[in-house]
């Protein structure tokens, strides 16, 4: 059974730090491109980061380039999102999700190839 947990997801200030986990169990997700997602109350879901198996390839949406940064480690079994320079625009709730491939790495990417597993969120609250 395939899981993807996020965590790390908290209350933080305006311009804080957090970083959130997606660990994956389950399968072996080699050259699969690992993925965040958020959305905002009342929001469509957003395409946040993304990157590859080897993590030689990243993708990251337009609102957090230069403040966020997405990894994975050498076991290809969590992947991490550092988010620097919190706003209050960035609270929602955060989602990982994986797909094969980096083909879905576009902004309509997720939305046009489907993603295959996704885990349940974690909260991140940014306050002003």
């Amino acid at each position: 059974q395939v899981q993807l947990v996020e965590s790390g997801g908290g209350l933080v200030q305006a311009g804080g730090s957090l970083r959130l986990s997606c660990a994956a169990s389950g399968r072996t997700f080699s050259n699969y491109g690992m993925g965040w997602f958020r959305q905002a109350p009342g929001k469509e879901r957003e395409f946040v980061a993304a990157i590859s198996w080897s993590g030689d390839f990243t993708y990251y949406g337009d609102s957090v380039k230069g403040r966020f940064t997405i990894s994975r480690d050498g076991a290809e079994k969590t992947v991490y999102l550092r988010m620097n320079s919190l706003k209050p625009e960035d609270t929602g709730v955060y989602y990982c999700a994986t797909r094969y491939g980096t083909t879905w790495f576009t902004e309509e990417g997720p939305k046009r190839f489907g993603m295959e597993y996704w885990g349940e969120g974690t909260l991140v609250t940014v306050s002003s």
